[in-house]
């Protein structure tokens, strides 16, 4: 019987045997002619985030992407959340489960073949925005370094 996580009682699930994951390598990311969604998560004190956007999408569209859609979510905005500025990130999403839902809806819509997160993403994140998004999830990083 699985074991039930803490706060979302939703059966945890089963780690892969080692030697399935190990025999996994992620292939490079190919930009040129992909469709992608372009996505930021900023804190409030950062002030220049339209800038930050407007330079990732220039380095994706210089070696060939096509960016079809850009998605923001700021944290520590609203009054509630000014309080969480100096919590960690989502260990699982890295956004709200709305913000999720908003970039799978953008993907969806644009057909894209990947999600790029201008933040730093783990392996785990990655996997798990991949399948949620139904889509490639990497970091801006990881997709201008194979580009």
């Amino acid at each position: 019987m699985h074991q039930l996580r803490g706060r979302d009682r939703r059966p945890a699930r089963r780690a892969a045997p080692a030697s399935a994951s190990a025999g996994r390598a992620a292939s490079p990311v190919e930009l040129a002619g992909a469709r992608v969604v372009l996505v930021g998560y900023f804190s409030a004190k950062e002030k220049r985030f339209g800038a930050l956007m407007d330079a990732a999408a220039a380095a994706l569209t210089a070696r060939g992407a096509r960016v079809e859609g850009r998605i923001v979510q700021r944290r520590g905005v609203s009054h509630g959340g000014v309080a969480k500025m100096t919590w960690p990130f989502s260990s699982r999403t890295l956004l709200g489960s709305g913000k999720v839902r908003e970039v799978a809806a953008a993907c969806e819509a644009a057909d894209a073949d990947a999600a790029v997160f201008v933040a730093s993403l783990t392996e785990h994140q990655q996997c798990v925005l991949t399948e949620l998004l139904g889509c490639r999830a990497v970091s801006l990083s990881e997709a201008l370094a194979a580009g």
